[in-house]
């Protein structure tokens, strides 16, 4: 360590590292903290963040850098500095004790514990001077000494309450549906589940404005795909607004916003206001993959360039600023730069003509809505008032270069340079299935070296997957991780017809299922033979990422249609029928899981190529196809112990559902000709 530096000078985590030289003295997540706090019977302050995290940063500005303050801590706590990033086990733990004590959540995250780690006093930010309803941080700390050192018995009791609400809240689902459980689950039961979700995202859509509620707005992009998936299938046609209206309107507001970066491509992770116009300016590598996702499946489903547009700036912003020379990707960007919020987004109309000259400015600020009074502190955050209208004029275009260019001149937002296995399988998996979808070479080689890196660091880690890529404290990985891993595998499978992703995927698989997934189909966040916490928490609804227990519903079903394998067929059943209940009480909770459930109950189709076959796939790989598998091989490659092509001699493509398959296809017409029959049997896009 550096002269002055605390203990997390010795931290690869960028979070963990920004506070290296504060008078704190901090501890990292491990047993170490814990024993300390053991030994001089102290609370445990667990300090839990990321290192985007715009108050975050205000916290440890106003208190954590504050030498009184600090003094105060290193006195009367054990303070332990956590990324949320690095640990979401520890994460999703800490944070049911804070919404259970407080009714929300956030970061940064504040929350005291007995030396065993049992929550008993939870927030999140608390101010250095006080504002009305919250104490000020050093009051909290001296209230907390206080109850500690004479009312042990009150602390010892609220502790065992949170610890209690916890454990139910992140305990195992409330079960199925009894013997013969899965048949609620049936190709009806899943439609009504279905039309359940997307009705009431229907009612629940601002039809003005774009998205869902009020402010602040987050992209909700499993619940767009849903949507998609929805008006693939004629669900909701009857509704007013349908499912297809929603996503015009919200696709639309959120690309012309200033939620997505004008400039650079790729989404800010909310907007503050309603219109999707003030975003909280930092970039996460997951909001990256999952909205690809949702431009490239809207895309798919209506052709519209515009969306088209978007996937494409939104992936070439990941390939180039979040790229890492290993080959992986980056986790995120500050919403700060020079100790600014958004700073580097911001223009004015004097900016704009330096950059672009009087005729060329002028007619970029019309574009952008730049005006002198601006819209955030006095400069502009550039977006199209003309909310859909985003297919860019040549000049337009032109000055959009000219101001990217200028753009890198300025001192960028900080960047937080962990690789996240489960980020990046995500950000691997689209990256495929984008290739697939477009031809775009420059996707399919992005995708087969984030996934071939991720295959060497879990081979580096002893088969066991990590969670972090390259770390220099070695972290296990998480259920999402092995699932997503998983499920990105598979897709470089189909996208490139190597067998070793499928073997490789396989492999994933079997750690994910002795791991993390017990007989009664519960995933738990946390590996069987892992760290022990408070509670072992799962992982059942999804967020704004997809849940552990959706990713690997999804990866299993698709890996056992393509491989054959019984035991992950049957895993993923079991995962399905254990959540059952919530899957048609709730659907809305679990948007992820719905289509993992229908590959489950007999919803796939299979198609597969031989030879010259491979040729038509192309034109059905355009389609939206969320319920399809792709199988073929490169050359030289084995159809040995592969279903779909074992049994098959003949040069050309089938298409099959459920296992039953039509005529062999031999040109791109038949093929399409054979895929419209299979549709018109029970439709394949969506239940």
């Amino acid at each position: 360590m550096a002269t002055g530096e605390n203990r997390l000078g010795l931290e690869t985590s960028p979070y963990l590292r920004q506070h290296r030289f504060d008078p704190v003295d901090w501890y990292p997540w491990g047993k170490e903290a814990l024993e300390r706090a053991r030994e001089l019977d102290r609370p445990l302050f667990l300090s839990i963040g990321y290192s985007a995290c715009h108050w975050c940063h205000v916290m440890a500005h106003e208190s954590f850098s504050d030498p009184a303050t600090a003094a105060q801590m290193n006195e009367s706590v054990v303070a332990v500095k956590i990324d949320r990033e690095e640990h979401p086990d520890v994460d999703a733990l800490y944070m049911e004790s804070v919404v259970t004590a407080t009714g929300q959540g956030g970061w940064p995250m504040s929350v005291f514990c007995t030396p065993d780690g049992r929550p008993f006093f939870a927030g999140t930010y608390f101010p250095s001077v006080p504002r009305p309803g919250m104490p000020t941080f050093r009051q909290v700390l001296a209230a907390v000494a206080e109850v500690w050192q004479d009312r042990r018995a009150e602390v010892e009791a609220q502790a065992d309450a949170l610890a209690k609400a916890v454990a139910e809240r992140l305990g195992p689902p409330s079960g199925g549906l009894g013997p013969g459980g899965a048949g609620g689950l049936s190709p009806a039961g899943l439609r009504a589940a279905f039309e359940a979700a997307t009705r009431r995202l229907c009612e629940m859509a601002d039809m003005e404005n774009g998205g869902f509620g009020s402010a602040p707005k987050f992209p909700q992009p499993l619940l767009l795909d849903l949507l998609v998936r929805a008006e693939s299938a004629g669900i909701g046609r009857g509704l007013s607004p349908s499912p297809g209206e929603v996503l015009e309107k919200t696709l639309s507001a959120m690309a012309s916003g200033g939620l997505y970066d004008q400039v650079g491509g790729g989404f800010s992770r909310y907007s503050v206001d309603a219109f999707f116009l003030v975003p909280h300016f930092e970039k996460m590598l997951y909001d990256q993959a999952l909205l690809a996702r949702v431009y490239l499946h809207a895309w798919q489903l209506t052709g519209d360039g515009r969306w088209r547009q978007v996937l494409d700036e939104s992936l070439s912003y990941v390939l180039t600023k979040l790229r890492a020379p290993s080959g992986g990707l980056f986790s995120a960007e500050d919403a700060d730069s020079e100790g600014e919020e958004g700073r580097f987004y911001l223009w004015s109309p004097a900016e704009l003509e330096e950059v672009l000259g009087p005729q060329l400015a002028a007619a970029a600020a019309e574009w952008y809505g730049v005006s002198e009074e601006g819209n955030f502190e006095g400069r502009s955050i550039l977006h199209r008032p003309v909310v859909g209208d985003i297919i860019r004029p040549a000049e337009i275009e032109r000055a959009r270069g000219l101001l990217q260019e200028r753009r890198e001149s300025r001192v960028r937002p900080g960047l937080d340079d962990k690789v996240i296995t489960e980020w990046n399988a995500l950000a691997c998996a689209v990256l495929a299935e984008a290739a697939a979808a477009t031809g775009e070479a420059r996707y399919a080689r992005a995708a087969t070296e984030v996934g071939d890196l991720l295959v060497a660091a879990r081979a580096g880690s002893g088969g066991r997957t990590p969670r972090v890529v390259g770390a220099g404290r070695p972290i296990d990985g998480v259920a999402g991780d092995c699932a997503a891993l998983a499920g990105a595998l598979v897709r470089l499978f189909e996208l490139t017809g190597e067998r070793r992703y499928l073997s490789l995927a396989s492999e994933v698989a079997d750690e994910l299922v002795a791991g993390f997934v017990e007989g009664d189909g519960t995933v738990y966040t946390t590996r069987r033979d892992g760290e022990a916490l408070i509670v072992r928490p799962t992982e059942r609804q999804d967020g704004v990422i997809p849940s552990a227990t959706s990713t690997a519903v999804l990866a299993l079903a698709r890996l056992g249609l393509l491989f054959g394998e019984e035991r992950h067929a049957r895993a993923a059943e079991r995962i399905v029928e254990a959540h059952a209940r919530e899957l048609l009480e709730a659907p809305l909770a679990l948007p992820e899981l719905l289509l993992g459930a229908e590959l489950v109950s007999g919803g796939s189709i299979e198609i597969a190529a031989l030879g010259e076959g491979v040729r038509f796939l192309a034109p059905l790989r355009r389609r939206f196809l969320p319920n399809a598998v792709f199988c073929f091989l490169a050359e030289g490659e084995s159809k040995a112990g592969l279903p779909l092509l074992e049994e098959r001699s003949e040069e050309a493509l089938y298409v099959c559902r459920a296992g039953a398959c039509r005529l062999p296809a031999r040109s791109e017409e038949e093929a399409e000709r054979e895929l419209a029959a299979v549709l018109g049997k029970g439709g394949g896009g969506a239940p």
